[in-house]
């Protein structure tokens, strides 16, 4: 079987990111949810393979909580498809999320036990753990602190969780997801309430984890770490995943170089042609080998202060293939 990605939202085609689905750990067809008259999530088609730091991008009110709820079981979809770990949910839920760590919105927990209590308390509220990823009731108390000071909780476990800071009771939410060692981690805003090296902690944490053989679908509006974390991308535009692709795909060169001189008149005029842009001192060449470019400028007494393959960054990425709100419009 086989889906097709999201559309470009610039033209409505589709993405070329169509690949084979045998090692998919999440697959949509046609995912749709309304609440009354508003379309929550529009018909998306999202693959996530195994292996995959994929992370789920889009504004406020795109629709990107309420798919992963939708993934979860936590609220039915309208119409469409959902498949986890080869199954289809909701109707296997029950054994499919032993399988998964899951920290959606904000962690709940209980004030007046300690973080340690919380975690034993929420292991054994759910149901028997099954297979190499599992673990039981001998052995919860030892997870729990090993889950613990992975997160950076360790000196803290026996404090009152009312005694936690925001980042504190985001990180024993990590903690909770992570107590049953699971093979696929689903993630909305993880880092919220962290502060910069709290961030960085928990980014070295999910990559390890994936070293390991951990899948993590990773819904975020932090840019920067998506760039640092993730392998694939999948953008949420208005409900619609207007983009779905690899990350070092979106971010390669684009044939072009990136030219800045002090002598933009005389690089002009050996440039034959090639320029494709020009803005002050920068001007961008159609050309993708820099050094030949270096090398022709220098013999022709053009100084070069700056000079390189064109990139896109994520942002611009997301720039073009995202349409403004209108002044009036509200989000979804």
């Amino acid at each position: 079987m086989s889906t097709n990605a999201g559309t470009d939202g610039a033209d409505g085609a589709n993405s070329t990111d169509v690949t084979d689905v045998t090692d998919v750990v999440i697959l949509t067809r046609a995912l749709r949810k309304q609440f009354g008259a508003v379309t929550a999530v529009d018909g998306i088609d999202l693959q996530v393979h195994a292996g995959d730091v994929y992370g789920f991008l889009g504004a406020n009110g795109s629709g990107k909580t309420t798919t992963v709820r939708c993934l979860l079981g936590l609220v039915l979809a309208t119409s469409g498809e959902i498949e986890v770990l080869g199954s289809p949910m909701p109707g296997s839920a029950a054994t499919v999320l032993t399988r998964v760590g899951a920290l959606v919105e904000g962690p709940a927990s209980y004030g007046h036990l300690s973080g340690r209590a919380n975690l034993v308390m929420h292991d054994a509220s759910g149901r028997a753990p099954q297979g190499p990823y599992g673990g039981g009731r001998r052995d919860r108390s030892q997870r729990a602190a090993e889950v613990l000071e992975l997160v950076g909780l360790g000196a803290v476990g026996r404090r009152a969780v009312r005694a936690y800071s925001l980042g504190m009771r985001q990180r024993l939410g990590l903690a909770a997801a992570l107590m049953r060692r699971p093979e696929l981690l689903v993630l909305d805003e993880p880092t919220n309430g962290l502060d910069p090296q709290g961030i960085r902690e928990i980014r070295e944490l999910l990559l390890r984890l994936n070293a390991d053989g951990t899948t993590i679908f990773l819904s975020s509006h932090l840019l920067a770490e998506i760039e640092q974390m993730c392998t694939r991308i999948g953008l949420l535009d208005r409900g619609q995943l207007v983009l779905q692709e690899s990350l070092a795909a979106l971010t390669a060169p684009t044939g072009r170089t990136q030219l800045v001189t002090p002598d933009p008149a005389a690089a002009v005029a050996l440039l034959d042609g090639q320029l494709e842009h020009r803005d002050g001192e920068r001007l961008l060449v159609r050309t993708s080998d820099p050094a030949s470019l270096n090398a022709r400028l220098v013999a022709g007494g053009v100084r070069v202060r700056e000079l390189g393959p064109e990139r896109h960054t994520l942002e611009n990425v997301i720039e073009q293939r995202t349409r403004a709100r209108a002044t009036d419009e509200v989000p979804r």
